[in-house]
């Protein structure tokens, strides 16, 4: 059934809303995926602070025209779009997707995205998706300041076992 103006224009303030929000954006072709596995999709998105939105692609495009993201062009791509948003972290949404893709082959392909109001290639998405998240790379941060610290421990602890070491062998001499 064909949408009213109004839906429309509820729909296009809608994803404008979204697209001001979020961080990042990844576009995703979904022609072969089902109702279950598109709502497991959600679901996942959502835990990981995102969320996925399915539109037409010619109201997709008018809400980033208007947005000032002109250069996006979602509506030249073949078969159904949806837009993937990222409100929490920059990487979280494609690596979401990528690993959604990954368990459910052929049912889901990047299609490009935005990042720092720029659209980015499926290919510059994939890459996105292989980078660590922000919690992994705190962690790699704190590992590597606490490296020479540990380091610098472990070498005064194994002077004193050395001491200890060498006291015992006194005793047992003697």
């Amino acid at each position: 059934m064909a949408k009213t103006k109004e839906q429309k224009k509820k729909i296009i303030d809608d994803l404008k809303e979204k697209i001001s929000r979020a961080k990042s954006i990844v576009f995703v072709a979904f022609n072969n995926l089902n109702v279950n596995k598109n709502e497991e999709l959600r679901h996942q998105l959502r835990e990981g602070g995102g969320e996925y939105y399915a539109a037409k692609k010619t109201l997709m495009d008018l809400a980033l025209k208007d947005s000032a993201l002109e250069n996006v062009g979602i509506k030249e791509f073949d078969g159904q779009a949806a837009a993937v948003f990222g409100y929490g972290d920059e990487v979280s949404p494609a690596k979401i997707v990528a690993k959604f893709k990954k368990d459910n082959e052929g049912k889901l392909e990047f299609i490009g995205g935005i990042l720092e109001n720029k659209f980015i290639s499926s290919e510059s998405v994939a890459a996105l998706a292989q980078i660590p998240s922000r919690q992994e790379l705190y962690a790699k941060v704190v590992g590597s300041i606490n490296a020479p610290v540990f380091g610098f421990v472990n070498a005064l602890a194994g002077n004193l076992r050395n001491f200890v070491y060498v006291l015992k062998a006194i005793e047992e001499k003697k």
